[in-house]
């Protein structure tokens, strides 16, 4: 277990959710916001995904069991609020706004990964990898620019991560390899196009 799982562990223990919650967030709202920016090539979008993200963060970390990294629960709490975005189930339509304790938590994550992605959105390989399907660009943000592994990113595209079986979770893991490989061989094909002289 990692320094910070054993910090986060320590708060809910003494029943300090906001600052638990304010602690996961600075230290991996950055990251969860750079992976909703590139799943969602839309920064409004990724805004309103991680509102609702960070909004069921705080809710549901009392009951955070620590089957896994907090780490690799943000991703499966992500990939939860994602779903919900994309079947237009916005969390906040209704007009709730975040919870007021963390909205200058939020502020600053946005500021700082919002400069962040400015100069990674001019790079070619990030816009071809924003023309693939959104599963395959979630897909690509995990293994890639958040080296998870494969067990990790398995339980994050899990559709009920709690009835994860381990046996799920190996069939899992070779068939996302196995597109990651597919999905790597096409956005490959796509670059050499690209930078092939005209």
């Amino acid at each position: 277990m990692s320094e910070f799982d054993e910090r986060i562990r320590s708060l809910l223990a003494a029943g300090a959710i906001g600052q638990a919650t304010t602690l996961a967030l600075r230290e991996l709202g950055p990251e969860l916001l750079g992976f909703l920016s590139g799943v969602l090539s839309n920064d409004d979008d990724a805004d309103e995904v991680f509102s609702a993200w960070s909004e069921r963060l705080w809710r549901s970390l009392s009951g955070f069991e620590g089957r896994c990294s907090l780490r690799t629960w943000i991703y499966v709490l992500a990939r939860r609020e994602l779903g919900r975005f994309r079947q237009g189930l916005r969390r906040h339509e209704d007009g709730r706004v975040p919870i007021s304790e963390l909205q200058e938590v939020l502020a600053a994550v946005r500021t700082r990964t919002r400069s962040t992605l400015a100069a990674n959105r001019r790079d070619t390989l990030t816009r071809l990898r924003d023309e693939l399907p959104i599963e395959d660009r979630m897909l690509l943000i995990l293994r890639v620019d958040r080296n998870l592994s494969w067990d990790e990113i398995a339980l994050a595209f899990a559709e009920d991560s709690d009835a994860f079986s381990d046996e799920d979770r190996k069939r899992a893991s070779a068939r996302l390899r196995k597109r990651f490989q597919l999905v790597k061989q096409r956005l490959m094909a796509r670059a050499r196009d690209a930078f092939a002289p005209g």
